[in-house]
């Protein structure tokens, strides 16, 4: 008995040393493998795979013979190893075939790859890492052959369904991508996985064409199948085409009874791109569709909503136009009565009487009524009070708009609204001139929550810092800044005229981009397109280089395109901020409005 033990402890401690003993050489091979010593390596590697098998030092020893064209050496290891570890003689051939095919021997290295698949056998999970590994070498067609095989072998044709994918998208082989994500997609009902592979796939033009053929069939001929729409719609809101998205986000609403819930949120969506028209189409669709349920009173009001910020957004701004939403928000209010269901109606009826219609007193008696009608709301009245402030600086009364925003402040003070009242405050300091007061409430808000509220904080203490202490007076700045207060206050013709004595007063100063971007925007307000463009010229020439050179393009471009009729020089412009401009945000855009003007099938 004791001798028995005894054997076993020998053999156990044996095994044991010729375990550290290998695990040493295979330490040496990587350290003489990283500083570039094959030969040495090589050595090592050979002598350690034959008792262990480790793929990473595989794939070194084939580096290093490829390295050091020791090709004799290298057929030799692969033939014995292949003998000796049959488990893993389908890694020795893909090896071998990747020493035969770097040296230029394709057609010996294709049967390696073949003997790879038989050898692999009916290891449905040891195909899968070699067809990995295939891909890593840039082998996709074999990759794809693995897995293929893979799927006759197990006699089961949905596995490796994403793996196939990407190769697919490998070898471009786009319809064959998209069938494979799709079946996936179909068969564990996982959009998500779908969507992030196809966003990763489908950035040429041609296959996001293809997408949406296929799903358009897919559709027609599944039409109980809401798999096929949910996937159409995301790719649609993915282009901004929310139209379409509307029209199958409206089919799955009526077969799946979501009530008007999603179609709700595809409006505000459209709402948030700036698509007004169509956010308006989708509202007033709810509006018809459910004039009982539970989203209409928000509903109407949002389509309102969509046709007012279209008419804000369209210069110049008419009054009739503003009289027309007034009214429709009136109805609205007839109908549902002041109440909670209307304040935000209320609201905007105030701001578009105070801003658009320079009636102050009205504003301010309607906001009132809002207040009163939704006391309740703490967070409602606060805004209601911020839009009072507002309305106190268009009155010229900044004392009484400071009072009102440091109130807000005071009771929202670890919230984005009382960020937002402090932001005002920080932008009254700077139309009055106090700058150094201006920046330290802008140097708080730069770490705001809010990343709009922030990202607007930055941009306006970056133009303080860059634009004053160049002299004592401050004197281009504080006029800069009461400009811009007339602009807010809508004294636009008042601020052209400011505005043009200013350039030529500060043409050499570091402001002066900042005036004839100025000057141009509010040209566009006031729709004297001919003077905005002159204005616009001249940044482009000077400033190009500068901070609002791919603004100053893209505003001429669009000028051409939808305000002087110059269809050649606005894809001229598009195609000039594209390639001068490749990492603009106006890029996306640019890129659409020039294939629309080429007369391309924007599907």
């Amino acid at each position: 008995m004791k001798r028995v033990t005894s054997c076993l402890m020998i053999g156990f401690l044996l095994s044991g040393a010729a375990a550290a003993f290998g695990q040493g050489e295979r330490e040496l091979a990587e350290e003489y493998f990283k500083n570039g010593d094959c030969p040495k390596a090589l050595s090592y590697y050979s002598s350690f795979l034959k008792s262990s098998f480790e793929k990473i030092s595989l794939k070194n020893y084939t580096s290093c013979i490829v390295k050091s064209k020791a090709w004799g050496d290298g057929e030799q290891f692969f033939k014995k190893q292949i003998k000796g570890d049959a488990n893993n003689a389908a890694w020795y051939y893909l090896n071998w075939g990747i020493m035969l095919e770097n040296q230029g021997k394709a057609v010996e290295a294709s049967k390696k790859y073949e003997q790879v698949i038989t050898a692999s056998g009916v290891r449905t999970e040891l195909k899968r890492d070699l067809a990995e590994e295939f891909r890593a070498q840039n082998q996709s067609e074999w990759a794809k052959n693995i897995l293929l095989e893979a799927r006759e072998s197990a006699k089961r044709y949905d596995i490796f369904q994403l793996e196939l994918a990407s190769v697919y998208r490998d070898l471009n082989q786009p319809e064959k991508m998209i069938d494979e994500l799709l079946s996936y997609g179909m068969r564990y009902q996982n959009t998500e996985v779908v969507q992030n592979m196809l966003q990763d796939f489908t950035k040429d033009e041609k296959e996001q064409a293809l997408l949406e053929k296929v799903l358009y069939d897919k559709i027609q001929k599944f039409p109980q199948e809401g798999f096929y729409n949910e996937l159409l719609i995301w790719y649609q809101v993915q282009r901004k085409d929310f139209y379409k998205a509307f029209i199958q986000e409206r089919a799955l609403d009526r077969r799946f009874k979501h009530n008007g819930s999603r179609l709700y949120n595809l409006g505000m969506l459209a709402l948030q791109n700036n698509d007004y028209t169509n956010a308006g189409t989708i509202f007033d669709h709810l509006v018809k569709e459910y004039p009982k349920g539970q989203l209409y009173p928000v509903a109407r009001r949002m389509a309102i909503f969509a046709r007012e910020e279209q008419v804000k957004n369209t210069y110049p701004v008419k009054r009739s136009e503003v009289q027309k939403l007034l009214g429709q928000y009136q109805q609205l209010v007839d109908e549902l009565g002041v109440n909670v269901r209307t304040i935000e109606a209320l609201r905007n009826m105030a701001i578009l009487n105070a801003f658009y219609m320079d009636d102050f007193k009205k504003a301010i008696e309607i906001l009132q009524m809002a207040i009163e009608a939704g006391k309740a709301e703490k967070s409602f009245v606060d805004k209601c009070k911020l839009d009072l402030g507002d309305i106190y600086l268009l009155q010229g009364e900044p004392w009484e708009a400071t009072l009102v925003y440091s109130q807000v402040e005071k009771s929202q003070k670890d919230d984005v609204l009382g960020y937002e009242a402090k932001l005002r405050n920080a932008k009254l300091h700077y139309f009055k001139g106090e700058f150094e007061l201006a920046k330290a409430v802008l140097d708080i808000l730069k770490k705001a929550t809010s990343r709009e509220i922030a990202n607007d904080a930055n941009e306006l203490s970056l133009l303080i810092m860059d634009n004053t202490g160049l002299d004592s007076t401050e004197a281009a700045m504080k006029a800069y800044s009461s400009v811009e207060l007339q602009l807010f206050q809508n004294k636009k013709f008042e601020a052209i005229d400011t505005l043009k004595q200013l350039y030529k007063r500060y043409e050499n100063h570091s402001l002066a981009d900042e005036i004839l971007w100025l000057t141009a925007k509010t040209y566009i307000k006031l729709d004297s397109n001919q003077q905005a463009m002159a204005d616009l010229k001249l940044l482009y020439s000077k400033f190009g280089h500068d901070l609002y050179g791919d603004d100053a393009l893209f505003a001429m471009a669009k000028l051409y395109q939808e305000k002087l009729n110059d269809k050649d020089q606005a894809m001229k412009l598009y195609q000039e901020l594209m390639e001068k401009y490749p990492g603009s945000i106006f890029v996306a855009e640019s890129r659409k409005r020039f294939r629309i003007l080429r007369g391309d099938v924007i599907n």
